[in-house]
């Protein structure tokens, strides 16, 4: 496992995840945080059409990530995503036509700066220090819902902590819902994804902001239109061109009942 420090912040830092090669989406947060210190949960590739172009915009910007299954399953080859859906279910479905895709467009070098990513990062804010991770501690593709069991979370801080030592805060993705809650006296920030929307119907996606202790989430408008044209054009269109316009998941029998429409 390889861990990383991201260093000291005093100031407000951005927390995002799930860019999903979504190129217009990202270009918009680049706008809408200006230069602030931001910091990604993993899963900079996926389900979009340019993962190419998001990880040379995402590179340039010298923004700090963890790796998200996505970026694991590319650089191994590996035959699926490696996103944690059951078998039969419509993510596991949609998703023998979106990686495929990906697995053949992203260029050796992508794949390679990808795979350099860490599996945890450690940085500290306003003199509390917090771990970044993408899915749970035990598996990077597990899912955490705002729903899910305190205990789930408890367990999950404990194999962290065997890991990295105490923190005071997680921040974590994977699951593209944004949402915060206190675990035995510790944050868990889930940032959300600004590469998809969080099956709200509203086409804006999710981002967070991290200010004195405090933790706010931010709607990201941008050229979703854009954005699903370019899924059409590279013959992707499985559902998920449809999601970036109506903000409604094709694959919602993942969720947990109090997630869903």
């Amino acid at each position: 496992m390889k861990v990383q420090d991201f260093g000291r912040f005093d100031g407000p830092v951005v927390l995002f995840g799930g860019v999903y090669s979504n190129e217009h989406a990202l270009l918009a947060l680049i706008k809408a945080i200006g230069g602030r210190d931001a910091i990604c949960t993993g899963d900079i590739v996926g389900y979009c059409a340019a993962p190419n172009t998001a990880t040379a915009l995402f590179s340039a910007e010298d923004y700090w990530s963890v790796a998200g299954n996505c970026e694991r399953q590319l650089a191994d080859g590996s035959e699926d995503c490696g996103c944690g859906f059951d078998d039969g279910s419509a993510c596991s479905i949609l998703s023998q036509d979106w990686w495929p895709y990906l697995l053949k467009t992203a260029t050796p070098d992508v794949v390679t700066w990808l795979h350099n990513l860490p599996d945890i990062g450690i940085f500290t804010h306003c003199g509390r220090r917090f771990a970044v991770l993408h899915g749970g501690a035990t598996s990077n593709s597990r899912f955490l819902w705002p729903s899910t069991d305190e205990a789930d979370f408890v367990h999950e801080i404990e194999a962290l902590e065997a890991n990295v030592g105490a923190v005071d805060g997680i921040v974590a993705g994977h699951s593209g819902i944004a949402f915060h809650r206190w675990i035995d006296g510790r944050q868990w920030i889930n940032a959300g994804a600004i590469g998809m929307p969080p099956h709200d119907g509203r086409a804006e996606t999710r981002y967070a902001v991290l200010a004195s202790g405090e933790v706010t989430f931010e709607r990201l408008s941008y050229d979703h239109e854009a954005a699903a044209i370019a899924m059409q054009n590279a013959g992707i269109t499985q559902g998920y061109e449809k999601t970036l316009q109506s903000g409604i998941w094709p694959s919602e029998d993942i969720l947990p009942d109090a997630l869903r429409r």
